[in-house]
C-alpha cells in the first residue's frame, strides 16, 4: 500500500513539474508570438514565428504565420497600386499639361489675329492634331481606370472572329494608306468562332495597331488570323526600329516607355491595357523582336467547343 501511494505521489509530482515545464514554455512562445506581432504591426512584414512541430502553440503558429504573408501581400498590392496613382498623375500632369498649353497658344495666337493667311490656317491645324492626341490619351487613361476598378465586367459571348477582325481593319486601311505603311491582311474565309467580349477585342487589336503607328517607325504590317489545334491565333508583326531585349521585359508593364527607338508621345499604358484584357478573356499574349528589324505580337484565344 505505500508503495502504491509513493508512487502515486512521484508520478503526481512528475505531472505538476511537466505542467509547470509546458505552462513556462507555452508562456514564452506566447511572448515570442506577441513580440513578432508588435514587430509586424510596426511594419516588418518579414517576421515570422518559429514553432516546432511538436509544440502545443505550433498550430496556432503556423496560422499567425499565414495571416502575416496574407496581411502582407495585401499590403504590398496597395503599396504598388498607390506607386501607381502616384506615377500616373505625374504622368497626367506631363503628358496633359504641357500640350493643353500648347493648344491654347495656337489657339489664342490665331484667335487673336498675331498670324494671319496661310500661317493662321496652319496653326488651326496643328491645334486640331494636339486636341486629337489628348484626345487619344484620356481615352486610354479613362480605358485603364475602368480597367482596373470593381466595376469592370466582361460581356462574354460567342464570336465569328475572322469577319469581326475584317470589320475593324476596314476602318485601319485609309490610315495605313495615309502614313504610306504596306499591308498584309490574311483572314481566313471560314468562321472562327471564339468566346470574347468585342469591345475587349476591339480595343486590343486597335491599341496594338496604334502603338505600330505610333512608335515603330515601320513602313510594312502584318495582320494575319488563323486556327491552331484548339486556338485561334492572331499575328500582327512589323517591319519597325524593334524593342531591346532589356525593355521588352516589361513592355507589358503599366507605365512603361522604352527608352530606345520610342519616341515620347504615348501614355504607357496602352500594352499593359493589351495584356489585361487577352488575360481576362482567358487568352495569351507574348512578343518577340529584333532591333532594327521588327516587332511580332502573338495572341492566342481558346476555339469555341
Amino acid at each position: 500500500m505505500e508503495i502504491i501511494v509513493s508512487l502515486s505521489i512521484v508520478i503526481a509530482v512528475v505531472a505538476v513539474l511537466t505542467s509547470i515545464v509546458l505552462v513556462r514554455r507555452v508562456k514564452k512562445q506566447i511572448a515570442e508570438m506577441t513580440d513578432v506581432l508588435v514587430d509586424v504591426k510596426n511594419g516588418n512584414g518579414n517576421r515570422r514565428i518559429l514553432s516546432a512541430t511538436n509544440e502545443l502553440t505550433a498550430p496556432l503558429a503556423y496560422e499567425i504565420n499565414e495571416i502575416v504573408v496574407a496581411y502582407e501581400s495585401r499590403l504590398s498590392t496597395v503599396r504598388q497600386t498607390e506607386e501607381t496613382n502616384r506615377q500616373l498623375m505625374t504622368s497626367l500632369s506631363h503628358d496633359v499639361r504641357t500640350p493643353l498649353t500648347t493648344l491654347i497658344g495656337y489657339l489664342d495666337a490665331a484667335h487673336k489675329g498675331l498670324v494671319t493667311g496661310k500661317d493662321r490656317d496652319d496653326y488651326i491645324e496643328t491645334a486640331r492634331r494636339k486636341a486629337h492626341d489628348l484626345k487619344e490619351y484620356i481615352d486610354v487613361l479613362f480605358d485603364w481606370f475602368k480597367l482596373n476598378s470593381n466595376e469592370f465586367a466582361l460581356e462574354i459571348q460567342s464570336v465569328e472572329a475572322a469577319e469581326l477582325t475584317r470589320n475593324i481593319l476596314i476602318d485601319w486601311i485609309p490610315i495605313f494608306e495615309d502614313k504610306q505603311v504596306e499591308y498584309d491582311i490574311d483572314i481566313p474565309e471560314q468562321p472562327v468562332r471564339v468566346r470574347l467580349d468585342m469591345d475587349s477585342y476591339m480595343r486590343i487589336i486597335n491599341n496594338l495597331i496604334q502603338n505600330v503607328i505610333a512608335h515603330s517607325h515601320a513602313d510594312k504590317i502584318k495582320i494575319a488570323l488563323s486556327k491552331k489545334e484548339n486556338n485561334m491565333e492572331l499575328l500582327l508583326a512589323d517591319n519597325g526600329v524593334g524593342i531591346e531585349k532589356e525593355d521588352l521585359k516589361h513592355i507589358f508593364e503599366r507605365l512603361y516607355k522604352c527608352d530606345k527607338g520610342r519616341s515620347e508621345k504615348g501614355s504607357g499604358l496602352g500594352l499593359s491595357i493589351v495584356h489585361q484584357l487577352v488575360e481576362k478573356m482567358g487568352g495569351s499574349i507574348t512578343v518577340e523582336s529584333l532591333p532594327g528589324k521588327g516587332t511580332e505580337f502573338m495572341l492566342l484565344f481558346p476555339l469555341e467547343s
